[in-house]
């Protein structure tokens, strides 16, 4: 595919707020989450995954759920997002009102079963009478699906298997699927395969790509999945993020970075870039450390100097 058919616009759904957080050692205070969350949507995000609604006892970072969503001043127009692992999360979350709730599932037996202690079906069981009650109360529905391309403990993973899991996310209901390289292993062409395994049972605007970059291979894996059409990715600003569960596995891929190579491909995303850099700045310096982007240490470099 040229250059010609690339998406003119990209959505991002920034989810450093949740999947960036949550495994930070560092406690970090309500306010400063809610912070951070206002100053992706005044950067122009409209897709923000806020937190989860997960046992304290496993994530205790996000033990603080319901105070983050009450404190937010939401922006019409924006989409908040939050991780629901099972029915009393998502019981736990109503109240709250998520526009959208995030399930997922693994295409890796072993990464769910390490992960979530069962087995793929049965988490997709599990995930059924959840799908069934956002539906039921008209909160859309996004499932995660992790380790499509390769996995801590089995390796490379067959489309075959991606393909399975994306046929189950299909039956229990799930609206849109999101293409995930946790431990950021992949390249190009391993995530097409993943993504065209995918769309033998979504269309291309209900997939999205969710891309690590422990190799650096992330924004390579961006760019060939959009020369298939893909136009909607998660990124996490400040490049925060990583899994406790996949050893040495770096953080989601830099919003900065994503924007900063769409905007110079011409292609819109409706985000400001200097202020998405402060919003990083914002968290990072909170955080005791540089932001994890080369474009945001590239600009504040310049900035500097």
């Amino acid at each position: 595919m040229g250059l010609n058919h690339l998406p003119k616009r990209v959505k991002l759904v920034d989810v450093g707020p949740r999947d960036g957080l949550q495994n930070e050692k560092t406690p970090v205070p309500a306010e400063i989450k809610i912070g951070l969350v206002h100053r992706l949507q005044e950067a122009g995000l409209k897709e923000i995954e806020v937190t989860s609604f997960v046992s304290p006892k496993w994530v205790p970072q996000m033990a603080d759920n319901v105070q983050v969503m009450a404190g937010i001043a939401r922006q019409s127009g924006v989409r908040y997002s939050v991780l629901t692992p099972n029915l009393q999360g998502f019981e736990a979350a109503v109240p709250t009102r998520p526009d959208e709730i995030v399930v997922f599932g693994s295409a890796s037996e072993a990464f769910s079963q390490r992960n979530i202690n069962c087995s793929i079906s049965e988490s997709i069981e599990r995930f059924a009478p959840v799908v069934a009650a956002a539906r039921a109360a008209g909160i859309y529905v996004r499932g995660a699906m992790s380790c499509t391309v390769g996995c801590p403990y089995e390796g490379d993973i067959a489309p075959e298997r991606v393909a399975y899991l994306a046929g189950l996310m299909k039956q229990i209901g799930v609206q849109h699927v999101g293409v995930a390289d946790t431990i950021g292993v992949g390249t190009p062409r391993k995530v097409q395969a993943a993504v065209e395994a995918t769309l033998l049972h979504y269309a291309i605007d209900d997939i999205s790509g969710h891309f690590h970059d422990t190799y650096g291979q992330a924004l390579s894996n961006t760019l060939a999945t959009l020369e298939m059409g893909v136009w909607q990715y998660d990124t996490s600003v400040a490049g925060l993020g990583g899994c406790p569960y996949a050893k040495g596995a770096t953080g989601n891929v830099a919003t900065e970075d994503v924007v900063y190579m769409l905007h110079g491909m011409g292609i819109e995303t409706g985000i400001d870039l200097d202020k998405l850099i402060d919003a990083g700045t914002y968290i990072s310096d909170f955080l005791g450390r540089k932001p994890q982007s080369r474009a945001a240490n590239a600009i504040l470099n310049k900035r500097a100097g």
